[in-house]
Formats: C-alpha cells, sequence, structure tokens
C-alpha cells in the first residue's frame, strides 16, 4: 500500500504500509516505510527499527499517559512535525524524512503484523533484523547506507544484530540498551529479575502478539495491528516463547544467555551509547559496557537525566543524534 501524505509543516511524504520481507525459512515480516517524495530522484540512507511493540500502535494511543507527560511537560516537542505517525520508542517519521533520511520500522517475528513463533532477542528474531537489514539497503532509493536508532528495546537490539556484522550498516545510536540478558535482564546480581519481565512482557508484548484478538486497531490501516488471524489464547500460548520460565529454570550464564547478548569483539560498527542515569537498572550498564567492550573504533558515550524516553526527542538529542548519523550515514564533515 502506497501513499502520499501530507505533514501540517507542508512536507509530503511517501508512505507504503505492510512492505512485504521475505525470510529465508519462508515467513514474511511486514514492515511500513516513510521516505521523502525527492528519494525517488536522490536516493538517501535508511534509519531502521525492528521490534515487538507493533508498528501500528500510536504512540498517543498506545502508550497515552507517556505520551500525554511528553506533550503537556514539552510544548514545543519536535517542532514542525504533526507527530501523527509516531509509535513507541523510535525515530520520528516526519522530522527525519524532513532531514533527508528515510525510515524502516518493522514488526518482528510473531508480532503485530508479522507471523511466526514469537520469541524476543532469540538468534532467530536477530537473524530477521539482519536480513531486513540487507533487504532495504537494496532499494533503488536507498543508498545503502542503513543506520539503526532506538529507545530500549530498539537499542538493545542493536548491539545483538551489530554481532552478526550486516554489510550496510553504517552506524547505530542506542539509546537506553541493555546487554547482557543475564546480568542485565535476567538475573541482576545473581538474583532473579521477575517483576520486569513479567509486567513488561505480558502488557507490552504479548498484547501485540501476532493473531492477538484484542489488540488495538492500526488507525493507518484500518485493521488490527496484530494481523488478520485471529488465534485462541491456546494457539497463541503455542506459538510464543516464555522468556519469564526460561530464565527461572536456568539460574546460571550458559548458552540461553550468551545467545541473547551481544557479542562485543564483533561490534564493530560505529555507534553513540546513550544511558540514562535513572530509571529501571537494566538499561545503564548495557549503554557503558558497550562504550567499555565493543571493537568499533569510533565510539562515544553519553549520559542524561529525566525519564527514559524523554531526551531521545527533547532539542538537544535530536541535535546530538542528526550530527552523528549525518557524518556517518551521509558523509558530512561535521565535526
Amino acid at each position: 500500500m502506497r501513499s502520499n501524505a501530507d505533514a501540517k509543516n507542508g512536507d509530503r511524504l511517501i508512505i507504503e504500509r505492510d512492505v512485504a520481507i521475505p525470510m529465508d525459512d519462508g515467513i514474511v515480516l511486514r514492515g511500513d516505510i516513510f521516505r521523502p517524495v525527492s528519494s525517488d530522484e536522490t536516493p538517501c540512507p535508511m534509519l531502521v527499527t525492528s521490534g515487538p511493540y507493533g508498528k501500528g500502535v500510536p504512540w498517543r494511543e498506545g502508550y497515552s499517559s507517556q505520551w500525554n507527560f511528553m506533550t503537556t511537560k514539552h510544548r514545543n516537542l519536535l517542532s514542525g512535525s504533526s507527530k501523527e505517525y509516531m509509535v513507541w520508542e523510535t525515530p520520528d517519521p516526519e522530522i527525519w524524512c524532513r532531514w533527508g533520511y528515510a525510515r524502516f520500522r518493522i514488526d518482528s517475528r510473531g508480532n503485530g503484523r508479522s507471523p511466526g513463533y514469537l520469541d524476543i532477542f532469540s538468534p532467530r528474531e536477530m537473524r530477521d533484523f539482519y536480513d531486513c537489514i540487507e533487504w532495504v539497503a537494496d532499494r533503488s532509493w536507498c543508498t545503502g547506507s542503513v543506520g539503526l536508532s532506538g529507545i530500549s528495546y530498539y537499542a538493545a537490539s542493536q548491539w545483538l544484530v551489530a554481532s552478526l556484522q550486516p554489510r550496510h550498516l553504517k552506524a547505530m545510536v542506542a539509546w537506553k540498551g541493555f546487554a547482557d540478558w543475564y546480568r542485565d535482564v535476567g538475573r541482576h546480581g545473581g538474583i532473579q529479575s521477575n517483576d520486569f519481565m513479567e509486567q513488561w512482557y505480558t502488557k507490552q508484548v504479548l498484547s501485540v502478539q501476532h493473531g492477538n484478538p484484542e489488540t488495538m486497531l492500526d488507525p493507518w490501516l484500518d485493521e488490527q495491528a496484530s494481523g488478520l488471524e485471529r488465534l485462541t489464547e491456546e494457539q497463541l500460548d503455542q506459538n510464543r516463547a516464555n522468556p519469564g520460565r526460561d530464565i527461572s529454570e536456568r539460574p546460571m550464564d550458559g548458552d540461553y544467555y550468551r545467545h541473547r547478548s551481544a557479542a562485543w569483539e564483533k561490534v564493530e560498527v560505529p555507534f553513540l551509547s546513550c544511558a540514562n542515569l535513572a530509571g529501571h537498572g537494566l538499561h545503564p550498564r548495557g549503554n557503558f559496557e558497550a562504550f567499555m567492550s565493543a571493537s568499533s573504533k569510533q565510539k562515544w558515550l553519553s549520559c542524561h537525566p529525566g525519564r527514559r524516553e524523554e531526551w531521545y526527542y527533547l532539542d538537544q538529542g535530536m541535535d546530538l543524534q542528526k550530527q552523528f548519523l549525518d557524518h556517518f550515514l551521509k558523509g558530512e564533515d561535521n565535526g
């Protein structure tokens, strides 16, 4: 599905929704692409996110309390954008398209509009992410330079896919991204961390599992954000992993955790690692570990206060991201 959309600032975007991305095992993932009209004549670099929160779940509806906080406290948030196309913890398509980028957001396997077995941060999910990066880099309107940017899940997955070294991945902005499935997520200091996994996984991931009939409508497609399938609770349960149980059954570090953690010696792409000095303990450690341990020769660490999603969208954070990505994805000599 392709359309042109008028933004309040007069910009026009080319929007393609539910684009099919075939995987090597026959599963077809679905993604939404936003790009400037000018990209038909002048190719542009691409910012990619892949995750489980539903590309068709608007931030203002799916995360209304956080949306109300941000838009009330920061009246001039993302000035010039209608903010109509925003979803949770990912870049605003309007702003980045105006800056000469395209945006590609993908429902990861088993979530949203993408079918398949749901297994968060698994090697299969990261292989999918790798294939999506290489797939979009080959589009005629893409320069072949792909960057990653996002918060939390959309940051943590960057360390993992970078460990696979996609050829067209040129830069990453990882904002509050844990990196070690044992130490950051499952067992802080060796003690099992139940509350976060149970609350987060149930409320934010399973609520948008592919085939979940209770998921809200995607207002842009006017269809279920979790796809057209309607699965029973038993079918949904059979079609997903149980990370809480998996962690509980594995008190010691091992292959299960290593397969869901970054291989720092293989992370060589330039990156900007941004850590929040407050919030859940699972987040800052990953950003610090990345900066200290990754093999990348060009890496930066930024620390900030405030809420988890706040500084990513404020002017200071946006300016930092733009300067970084303009240099590594566009080749600008901007210091």
